[in-house]
C-alpha cells in the first residue's frame, strides 16, 4: 500500500482542499495566515475564470487570459502546498483521500469543491455530438467547431460553388446559452464580415432552443424579456417550450421537427462532480452533496462542502451553483477552520447575493444589480457593469490587463487574434460536394463574385 504523501504530523491541524476552482481558492486564500497546513490537490494545474470560457469557446480571448496556474496563485501562502492529482476514493472513519497515482493524503478537516459537469439528463452519447462548457478543453473544442464550420463552408463554395447553410443550434437558453448564442453571431457578423471571399459570414443563423417558458429563467421576467429583444437585434432566433429529443450528426430533433446544424452546442443542464457520491453522505437529484447551515454533511463537521456541489437552502430556494456564492462558501469554510482553532462557536453560513448579469453581444447585455444599489439593466449599461465586474474578479493583474486590453483592441477594430483552429478539421455531420455540385465546377478565382 502506498505510503500517504500528506500525514496529520505535529501539532498542526491537516486542512485537504479537492479542487481549485473559485470555492477551493478562496479557501486556500482565507486558511493562508492560520496555524495550519494545506494540501490543494486538483487533477489541472491551473485556475479557470469560467464565466469567460465562452468569450475562449468564440476566439475573442486565448486561454491564457481567463486561466492561472494555481501554484502561481497561491505561492505567497507559507502554509500551502499544491499536488496535480485526482480524488478517487474518501475514507471518511480514517479520515484520507485515495488520488488516482494511488497515494494517499490525510486531513484534519476536509475542503471538497470539485464542482460541476454537463448533464444529458441520460442520453450521454449526445456529448460527442454537442459539447458543453465547463473546461478550457471544451472552450478550445467549441473554437475549433465554430470556426472550422466557416473554413469548411468557404472551402466548399470555392470547390463546388454551393455550401450547406450554416445554422447554429444552441441547446439551453441559460446565461451559458445566451452568451455563446450572442458570441456567435457577434463573431459572424462583424468580426469576419472581411475575412471571406467566397461566403457571407453574416447570413449564418443562430437558434437556441430552450424547454422552459422563457430564457433566463432564474432572472426576472423584464430582464428575460429584454434578453430576446437584444438577442433578435443580433438575428439570433429564440424557441422556447422547445424540448430537443435526438441529438444526431448534423441536425437535432425536436419531436417529429428536424433542424439542421452545422454545430451544435449543449448548454441546457449541469451535474454535480461525481466525487459528492464518493463521500457516501445524502445528495439531491442532480448529486449535489446535502449540508447544513455550516456547509457540513450531517454528522460531519471536519467536512465542508461547497460551490457547485453544494446543495445549499436559504429562504426556501437553493443557494445557485454559481461563481458568488462559491468564492462566499470557500470564505466561510477558512473562517469556520478558524473559529475552531479559536475555540470559538461555528456561525451559519448566509449567501448575500450582489446580482446576477449575462452579456449578450457587443454593447448588449442584462444585469439584475443587488448591490451597492439595486437596479436592472441592460443594454450598453448592463455591458459596461458586467465588463468592470469580470475584469475586477479575475484573478491576477497580468490577467486583468491582458482582458482589457484584447476587449479594448476587439471593440474597436472588429478584430482579434484567438481565432486558431487546432485538431481534426473533421465536423460530425458535414458532407462535401456530391456529384450533382461537383458537375457545377469549381468558382472562377478571378472573379469578384462571392
Amino acid at each position: 500500500m502506498a505510503a500517504a504523501v500528506v500525514s496529520r504530523t505535529g501539532g498542526r491541524k491537516r486542512v485537504v482542499i479537492l479542487g481549485g476552482g473559485f470555492a477551493g481558492i478562496h479557501a486556500a486564500q482565507g486558511l493562508a495566515k492560520l496555524p495550519v497546513d494545506v494540501t490543494l490537490i486538483d487533477r489541472r494545474n491551473h485556475h479557470t475564470f469560467q464565466p469567460l470560457l465562452y468569450q475562449v469557446a468564440l476566439a475573442v480571448l486565448s486561454p491564457a487570459n481567463i486561466a492561472q496556474p494555481i501554484r502561481s496563485i497561491v505561492s505567497g501562502n507559507k502554509n500551502t502546498e499544491v499536488l496535480m492529482d485526482e480524488a478517487i476514493g474518501i475514507d471518511k472513519a480514517a479520515r484520507q483521500v485515495q488520488l488516482a497515482s494511488g497515494a494517499v493524503a490525510e486531513y484534519d478537516y476536509l475542503i471538497v469543491a470539485t464542482g460541476s459537469t454537463h448533464s444529458y439528463f441520460g442520453r450521454n452519447e449526445w456529448a460527442r455530438l454537442a459539447p458543453g462548457l465547463k473546461t478550457v478543453e471544451d472552450a478550445t473544442e467549441i473554437r475549433r467547431r465554430v470556426l472550422l464550420a466557416f473554413e469548411l463552408a468557404e472551402r466548399q463554395m470555392l470547390e463546388c460553388g454551393t455550401h450547406p447553410p450554416l445554422n447554429f443550434v444552441v441547446i439551453g437558453g441559460g446565461p451559458t446559452g445566451v452568451e455563446l448564442a450572442g458570441a456567435i453571431s457577434d463573431i459572424a457578423k462583424l468580426y469576419m464580415r472581411k475575412d471571406f471571399r467566397h461566403i457571407d459570414p453574416a447570413k449564418a443563423r443562430v437558434t437556441i432552443l430552450e424547454g422552459s417558458p422563457r430564457i433566463l429563467a432564474a432572472y426576472p421576467e423584464d430582464l428575460s424579456r429584454r434578453a430576446v429583444e437584444q438577442l433578435a437585434e443580433l438575428g439570433v432566433e429564440v424557441r422556447t417550450n422547445t424540448h430537443v429529443t435526438d441529438v444526431q450528426p448534423g441536425h437535432v430533433m425536436v419531436g417529429e421537427e428536424r433542424i439542421n446544424a452545422v454545430v451544435t452546442l449543449w448548454a441546457a443542464g449541469v451535474q454535480a462532480s461525481p466525487l459528492g457520491k464518493l463521500l457516501e453522505v445524502p445528495t439531491d437529484t442532480r448529486g449535489c452533496v446535502l449540508v447544513d447551515s455550516h456547509l457540513n454533511p450531517e454528522g460531519h463537521p471536519e467536512i465542508f462542502v461547497c460551490g457547485d456541489l453544494a446543495h445549499v437552502e436559504q429562504d426556501g430556494k437553493q443557494v445557485p451553483g454559481v461563481a458568488q456564492p462559491a468564492m462566499q462558501m470557500g470564505d466561510h469554510a477558512a473562517r469556520e477552520i478558524a473559529r475552531d482553532l479559536a475555540g470559538k462557536p461555528r456561525t451559519a453560513f448566509r449567501y448575500f447575493d450582489k446580482g446576477d448579469m449575462a452579456t449578450i453581444g457587443r454593447k448588449a447585455a442584462v444585469a439584475k444589480v443587488e448591490w451597492p444599489f439595486k437596479a436592472h439593466l441592460h443594454g450598453l449599461p448592463a455591458w459596461v457593469v458586467w465588463l468592470v465586474v469580470h475584469i475586477f474578479f479575475l484573478i491576477g493583474f497580468r490577467n486583468r490587463f491582458a482582458v482589457f486590453r484584447e476587449w479594448v483592441w476587439t471593440y474597436f477594430f472588429f478584430t482579434d487574434g484567438a481565432r486558431l483552429i487546432t485538431g481534426s478539421q473533421e465536423l460530425p455531420g458535414w458532407h462535401d460536394c456530391d456529384e450533382a455540385d461537383a458537375r457545377r465546377g469549381p468558382l472562377d478565382l478571378n472573379s469578384p463574385d462571392k
